[in-house]
């Protein structure tokens, strides 16, 4: 036998990949964060450098923001972070929103303008957000689409650092990254707005961090809230967006980048948190159970509608709930794919909800990367008013059929059971008509319109014009909220009431055949406030008893008593081991004037006796 014949032969040496030399950076809309200098791929040689291809209407894009800044930070001296901004939508071409975007997402780093994706075909790039790592010597070493590539990033950029520092190709020093200079004002960049019971506004300043309560000139600052610093803690928000009010004296706040629901205690000022770990939300992790313990993921809208408070979950592209009562959280709507898609809520897709608004009988939804207006049944099913699907979009007006709506972020109910539409990229407030099922424009040249509001008189609508930092006052047209029925036109007479001690009864009795359970407790609940709430000298809050004795201050001549009763029944049949209960609830608004000689005492029936007997 031939001994070098039965020699083993030796594997090929493995191919070595080609090494892809990054193409240079270009882009006709400039740079940004730079103090007007133009960078070129040889001005980061030495760095390494990662890529960020974004488009700032895109919530992953914005959650890939947040995932790099630690990065950023603990690299800071080794590591320069590129945006190049990327746009999906015609608004979003325009250098002036890209500016405003850099700003309002805190973007620490430079940002390349590329209105005409020139730099996105140069590297092959197919979907927002992907990141390209490219080493010290200038070459491509790795690309990601999505998100959740911070830890892989982190690695990375640990070992290119050891690496090029021991072949000496390392370059330590301060990167190119200029702040621009800060601007004052009472607002920068306010998400959502609501009317509060005073008749003042609260306002979530969302670049700083805060929430901004405004008299009802919808200017003059009454209070600020938080500590204007990005964090999770007692005083602190991160990129707060919308605010609902739960009862007359506690606020839900989305606070969008802690992925948390908080609270704020009117009265007193305080936060809490109501849902959210401060951790975002992953496939995989529970979308159920006790509100502190869910993680959620980008909540940008909130509404109380059905006796709960609905999430716009733009993060993960559904609705959720938050039960206040029992302190839960779940998934309402929504299978986390991104598009549109109706029927039952279990089988609909959203793509970003972004505005909540709870009417007569469904919650509206502005589903901002669809441009189209949808809305939730109280059957919990998904219909679609004006949208046609994720890459149709512009200004048209008309039949619903054929209207378009451009990353509409708000949505408002009106009086006349219509919607008024922050149409965000066409910097225009809209209309739809569920009556006609026409949409129309109510107003132009506003800019990147977030959120409305409806003024305590009804005959205006307050607009947050978020890249005006400023909210405006327009008037609605008079089809805006003529409501056909004159009930519902009619100005309630106010009730003559003495100063001083009032009686307040609430009515209820059982209905046939029922009776209070008593079972796990009290079966009834009061709750009473007044706007103002300086109307009430005592006898507000919670309490067990339908029957309490309020006292009138006689220096405030006028108000409203807001009262809410819940009085809980069952059928009385001592035979039956599942008897059936049934909730009463019901909230009133009692004008009231403080009069001599008014009256000592105020009935409301919440149930009472048969009275066809």
């Amino acid at each position: 036998m031939n001994d070098a014949a039965s020699a083993p032969i030796p594997a090929p040496a493995p191919r070595k990949r080609a090494r892809v030399r990054a193409p240079e950076l270009i882009g006709k809309g400039g740079w940004i964060n730079t103090g007007g200098k133009d960078l070129k791929l040889a001005d980061f040689r030495g760095r390494t450098l990662i890529l960020d291809f974004w488009t700032f209407c895109c919530i992953n894009c914005l959650h890939v923001l947040d995932e790099l800044r630690e990065l950023e930070e603990r690299h800071r001296d080794t590591l320069v972070i590129i945006g190049v901004h990327s746009p999906k939508f015609v608004h979003e071409a325009e250098h002036a929103a890209v500016v405003d975007a850099v700003e309002r997402y805190g973007v620490e780093h430079p940002v390349l303008d590329d209105p005409e994706l020139a730099t996105w075909k140069q590297y092959a790039v197919r979907a927002w957000p992907t990141l390209v790592v490219i080493d010290p010597e200038g070459y491509v070493v790795a690309q990601h689409a999505g998100e959740g590539h911070a830890h892989a990033l982190a690695a990375l950029v640990d070992e290119l650092e050891a690496e090029h520092e021991a072949k000496g190709t390392l370059r330590r020093g301060d990167g190119p990254y200029v702040a621009p200079e800060p601007v004052a004002g009472d607002l920068r960049f306010p998400g959502k707005a609501i009317l509060l019971p005073s008749g003042n506004f609260l306002v979530s300043d969302t670049t700083r961090h805060q929430l901004v309560e405004l008299a009802a000139d919808g200017e003059s600052v009454v209070r600020r809230i938080g500590s204007g610093e990005r964090g999770f803690g007692p005083d602190s928000f991160n990129e707060p967006q919308g605010l609902a009010l739960l009862d007359e004296r506690t606020v839900v706040v989305a606070d969008t980048v802690n992925h948390a629901l908080r609270s704020l205690d009117l009265e007193t000022g305080a936060l809490g948190t109501l849902a959210g770990t401060g951790r975002q939300w992953w496939q995989g992790t529970p979308t159920s159970g006790p509100a502190r313990e869910v993680d959620l993921s980008s909540p940008w809208d909130v509404a109380v509608f059905g006796g709960k408070v609905w999430i716009a979950m733009a993060g993960v592209h559904q609705l959720w709930t938050y039960d206040p009562r029992e302190g839960t959280v779940e998934v309402a709507a929504g299978t986390t794919n991104e598009g549109l898609v109706d029927g039952p809520g279990a089988e609909a897709w959203f793509a970003q909800p972004s505005g909540l608004a709870a009417g007569e009988d469904r919650l509206w939804v502005a589903d901002s990367e669809t441009s189209a207006l949808r809305y939730v049944d109280t059957d919990g099913h998904v219909h679609t008013a004006v949208g046609t699907g994720l890459f149709d979009f512009g200004h048209r007006d008309g039949d619903a059929g054929q209207a378009l709506f451009q990353h509409p972020l708000g949505v408002t109910a009106l009086p006349d059971g219509s919607v008024a539409v922050a149409d965000t990229y066409n910097h225009a407030l809209r209309r739809f008509d569920p009556a006609t099922g026409q949409v129309t424009t109510l107003a132009t040249d506003l800019r990147e319109p977030s959120d409305a509001v409806l003024a305590a008189d009804s005959g205006d609508i307050v607009v947050v014009e978020s890249a005006r930092h400023r909210l405006t006052r327009l008037r609605l047209p008079e089809e805006a909220v003529r409501v056909e029925s004159v009930a519902h036109r009619t100005q309630r007479a106010a009730t003559d009431v003495a100063g001083g001690k009032l009686q307040l009864d609430v009515i209820f009795q059982a209905p046939a055949g029922q009776k209070l359970d008593t079972r796990y407790g009290p079966s009834t609940r009061l709750l009473v406030s007044a706007t103002p709430p300086e109307l009430l000298a005592a006898g507000d809050g919670a309490g067990t008893d339908l029957a309490r004795e309020l006292v009138l201050n006689p220096a405030v001549t006028e108000g409203v008593l807001h009262v809410s009763a819940v009085a809980a029944s069952c059928d009385d049949d001592a035979a039956n081991e599942y008897p059936a209960c049934h909730v009463h609830q019901q909230d009133w608004g009692v004008p009231v004037r403080v009069t001599d000689g008014g009256a000592d005492r105020l009935p409301l029936v919440l149930a009472g006796m048969d009275q066809r007997a």
